[in-house]
């Protein structure tokens, strides 16, 4: 493996972990120890190859003015001792993801900004004129805004765009800037799904609406391996997943959001699937587990680089 030309991310915030990354050296065994690449993390799902790539990273200050809007301090703080994080703040990750189907690039969100997506993507050892699609699972700024540079000039100029009819409609009547300056100039290049329409050949998106009205989530499927891309379904791997009626100042509908993490969460815990969520701790993949009345995050380890 080898280190990224640049750990300092574009949108402004830099990798917390990343300033003391350098090479080490070998070990009594003479094993050369390399620093893992903090950009990307790759994969084979099947025949698809899987990139997730952080575009940005930030921290946030009072938690609890964003999640788990409906239960006391008391209860947040006791939630959050007890798996160890902090109540005064939190870390954002924004991680898009790349799918290689054999045929085509499918990038799914785009990030912060046209050139943090570039630089993400360089990472991949792709260029943004390679993506032949660009999936948009919500219009939220931070999905969007890669979609063009600052002078509006289209950030993935091969490609089309795919999104809900639902999630597009809604935003297309709101007034909203950040839709009228991204995603209106690129309008007449983009397809619009409904629930269980396919992307592509094995990508199949899914309604999981609440956090916005046309919100949807993913599944991948290839030689008999699944994944479900989750999006913003679940914001925390805690406050989130664990907790899915704990409101969270984001969601659109907070009751609907709340019964599609119930219903989507409780079909990749059942069908035992990896899940990538894009504001999980990076690389933003785990599995979904049963516990109490909500849900356990277990973050990936090696399992998806086996075989």
């Amino acid at each position: 493996m080898r280190l990224t030309r640049r750990q300092t991310l574009l949108s402004g915030a830099a990798l917390p972990f990343a300033a003391a990354a350098t090479a080490g050296p070998a070990t009594a065994q003479g094993m050369s120890m390399t620093p893992p690449n903090a950009q990307k993390h790759s994969f084979m799902l099947g025949d698809f190859e899987v990139s997730t790539l952080l575009a940005g990273t930030r921290t946030v200050d009072d938690p609890q003015s964003i999640f788990g809007m409906n239960v006391s301090p008391e209860e947040f703080a006791e939630v959050s001792a007890a798996n160890f994080i902090p109540t005064d703040k939190a870390q954002f990750f924004f991680t898009p993801t790349v799918v290689d189907t054999g045929s085509e690039l499918v990038l799914f969100d785009t990030g912060l900004n046209g050139p943090g997506i570039a630089s993400a993507l360089e990472a991949t050892g792709y260029a943004t004129g390679d993506i032949g699609t660009v999936v948009i699972t919500h219009m939220h700024g931070d999905h969007i805004g890669g979609l063009t540079g600052e002078d509006g000039t289209p950030t993935f100029p091969n490609a089309r765009y795919v999104t809900g009819q639902a999630e597009f409609d809604h935003w297309a009547a709101a007034g909203n800037d950040g839709f009228e300056a991204k995603v209106r100039p690129l309008a007449d290049r983009f397809t619009f799904i409904g629930d269980g329409a396919e992307v592509a050949s094995g990508i199949t998106g899914t309604a999981a609406f609440g956090h916005t009205p046309g919100h949807m989530v993913y599944r991948l499927e290839s030689a008999g391996s699944q994944l479900l891309l989750m999006a913003d379904l679940a914001n925390h791997y805690v406050w989130s997943v664990a907790y899915p009626d704990w409101e969270v100042r984001f969601d659109a509908d907070k009751a609907a959001a709340a019964q599609s993490r119930r219903r989507v969460l409780g079909m990749a815990a059942a069908e035992r699937m990896p899940v990538i969520g894009y504001h999980m701790p990076f690389p933003g993949m785990g599995y979904i587990d049963t516990r109490g009345d909500g849900f356990h995050y277990v973050p990936v380890s090696y399992q998806m680089m086996l075989g």
